[in-house]
């Protein structure tokens, strides 16, 4: 079953607290989003560690309940 983008969102704020977030659907489908996050709390974190960050707020989500994510990250 796909994620909603409110759920997405959720995840992610409830692991990055500072996190803004902004999640699209990209197919219209439930299954394909882009999510852009930024946070004052990526200062200092190589992209990499940025992108693991969100990863890692999504638990595993990922190729699951969620298919597929464009991310793009920030420091605010």
């Amino acid at each position: 079953m796909p994620m909603a983008a409110d759920d997405i969102a959720a995840l992610i704020r409830a692991a990055i607290p500072d996190a803004e977030v902004e999640i699209t659907d990209l197919a219209g489908d439930g299954d394909h989003y882009a999510a852009r996050v930024v946070a004052k709390s990526f200062a200092g974190m190589s992209r990499v560690a940025q992108t693991r960050a969100v990863y890692a707020a999504l638990g595993g989500r990922m190729g699951g309940e969620l298919h597929a994510l464009q991310l793009t990250t920030a420091i605010d």
